[in-house]
């Protein structure tokens, strides 16, 4: 460079920072364009906050007495009308849970149900037999399994009119549900409810083309 080039460099240098509304010192920002060793905080290192939440994905162990019928159960009986109406508003109630999770958050339009979820229950479901060690559970116990796990709350009463709303709207659900071809893999992965809150996902502030980059 030579001794002209280089006031007019500096001049160049300076009007692109004031010009892009940006202060000195907003231009020692990390993700200025024009650093000279630009440090991506959302590069391939960075870690995605959300991405060991997934409350479908396997889980610590629990006692499967917490999720098993009780002796002597009897389920609270009712209207079937009025539990289906109970059931479905429960279905969307995140109070349900301690994680901000609701039965809709993973199940929105039958998602994530495994092929299994059109078979008369009792029968076997992974998740269970995984988290719990029972090899087949009645409808009602997989409501409780689905709260005590994904959701991370206490079972509800066995007794309770809660529980036989949802038992019986999760059953009403069953009648309409089409098993498709099963993917290989977390059936719950495409549905991961922390996997759009990636802060590097979509805004990542060095993404943009370096505009101090010489053009050739």
């Amino acid at each position: 460079m030579n001794a002209q080039a280089k006031p007019l460099q500096l001049a160049l240098a300076a009007a692109l920072v004031f010009g892009l509304g940006m202060a000195p010192a907003q231009a020692a920002n990390p993700c200025n364009p024009c650093a000279a060793k630009t440090k991506n905080p959302c590069g391939a290192k960075a870690k995605n906050p959300c991405a060991a939440k997934n409350p479908c994905g396997a889980g610590a162990k629990i006692d499967a007495k917490t999720i098993t019928r009780p002796a002597g159960y009897k389920s609270y009986k009712g209207d079937q009308a009025a539990l289906l109406k109970e059931g479905k508003a429960l279905w969307s109630d995140t109070k349900l849970s301690t994680n901000g999770l609701s039965c809709n958050t993973c199940h929105q339009g039958h998602a994530a149900f495994n092929a299994s979820f059109a078979k008369p229950y009792p029968h076997f479901v992974q998740m269970t037999q995984d988290q719990a060690g029972l090899k087949k559970v009645h409808l009602d116990e997989m409501v409780q399994a689905c709260l005590v796990m994904p959701m991370a709350a206490k079972p509800l009463s066995w007794e309770s009119r809660e529980l036989a709303a949802l038992t019986a709207y999760t059953g009403q659900m069953q009648k309409t549900f089409k098993p498709v071809k099963a993917k290989a893999g977390n059936p719950c992965a495409a549905k991961n409810p922390c996997a759009a809150k990636n802060p590097c996902a979509a805004k990542n502030p060095c993404a943009a083309k370096n505009p101090c980059a010489a053009k050739k």
